[in-house]
């Protein structure tokens, strides 16, 4: 398996919103971050499909995941119907913000549901954890790219990066 950088998001503090885009075949693409915080502690991070550049807000978001704790809480997290994933539950700068891996499947293919799979890690100032699932969106479009943003508005720190591959 190999990678293709496709596009890649920075942050510059004057953005809540990072955007990458490029998906234009049915391979399987991948998308990764690091260091995503803002200036607010205890950040959940959000995200979203796009569709021809815009993030799709409808309200046809389902996700599922096991929330991974070091105080010894494993919990499971689940939602339906929502305007959004959320994928990241706390993300803080103080402690480095949020990595993560998703991978994109069906995103191109206007018959089929865009779905992901996740590995994620944000680190607050009394815990660190880790989420593990994934996501569909329900509905049957061609989508170009993948948007993550915060649950306060807030921009994102200079150095915040989400990165888009095509696996080969």
């Amino acid at each position: 398996m190999g990678l293709i950088q496709v596009n890649k998001a920075v942050g510059d503090a004057s953005s809540s919103l990072l955007t990458v885009t490029g998906i234009s075949d049915n391979s399987v693409y991948m998308v990764a971050f690091h260091s995503l915080s803002t200036s607010l502690n205890n950040e959940v991070l959000k995200a979203r499909v796009t569709t021809s550049g815009t993030p799709d807000s409808d309200s046809e978001y389902d996700r599922a995941l096991v929330n991974f704790s070091n105080l010894g809480i494993s919990t499971n997290r689940y939602h339906t119907n929502g305007d959004h994933w959320q994928v990241v539950e706390n993300a803080d700068d103080d402690f480095g913000g949020a990595q993560g891996i998703l991978y994109l499947y069906n995103f191109n293919n206007s018959s089929e549901y865009s779905f992901y799979s996740q590995e994620t890690v944000g680190a607050v100032s009394n815990q660190q954890a880790g989420q593990s699932g994934g996501g569909v969106h329900t509905v049957s479009e061609s989508n170009d790219g993948f948007s993550m943003y915060n649950s306060n508005g807030n921009n994102f720190k200079t150095g915040a990066t989400l990165v888009l591959y095509r696996v080969v």
